[in-house]
């Protein structure tokens, strides 16, 4: 698939069809992930996989905020990937300082770019994947019994679209760049 095939063509999908994604699926896409670009480097991003329906249920039930969509997305979902970024080392130096005005600002700036290059990856290989932001973070670090150190990102659904929405209106690249 051409890259502007790959950019223009990714959706949200909602819809999975009853296809297994399987372990070795996750893998080449991670394989390929992981070279999205870090703070210096820094490659803080972890991808927590979770393919077991059981647990993923658990997940939807207790950790979604009791939000409906959520919980029925993940379900629906061959899987589900728990995003999450290892704290304080993203736009750190070594003390502890903050090496940017941005501060703490900076891990989500990298969780963005793997989940982006994930998401990516994983439609050029034929895999849909839809972005979730509204989850209870502490259930789903208790249920994954998550390393301290690190935050949640996003929950990313994985799984094989069963239809292919219609691209959403996009503005007008006069709309949103500006030379000075």
């Amino acid at each position: 698939m051409e890259f502007t095939e790959v950019i223009k063509g990714r959706r949200s999908i909602r819809k999975y069809a009853d296809k297994p994604v399987t372990k070795e699926d996750i893998e080449k896409i991670i394989e390929l992930t992981r070279f999205a670009p870090t703070w210096k480097n820094s490659q803080t991003a972890r991808f927590h996989v979770i393919l077991n329906q059981e647990l993923k249920n658990r997940i939807a039930e207790e950790g979604t905020c009791s939000f409906s969509k959520n919980k029925l997305n993940i379900q629906s979902a061959s899987g589900l990937i728990i995003l999450t970024t290892v704290d304080g080392i993203a736009g750190y130096e070594k003390d502890g300082t903050f090496t940017t005005s941005k501060g703490t600002h900076w891990q989500s700036f990298d969780a963005g770019i793997a989940c982006q290059t994930f998401c990516l990856t994983a439609y050029d290989r034929g895999i849909s994947t839809l972005i979730m932001g509204i989850y209870d973070e502490a259930k789903i670090r208790n249920i994954l019994n998550l390393p301290e150190n690190e935050s949640i990102s996003a929950l990313i659904a994985v799984g094989y679209a069963e239809e292919a929405p219609n691209a959403p209106q996009r503005k007008e690249v006069s709309e949103i760049m500006e030379i000075i």
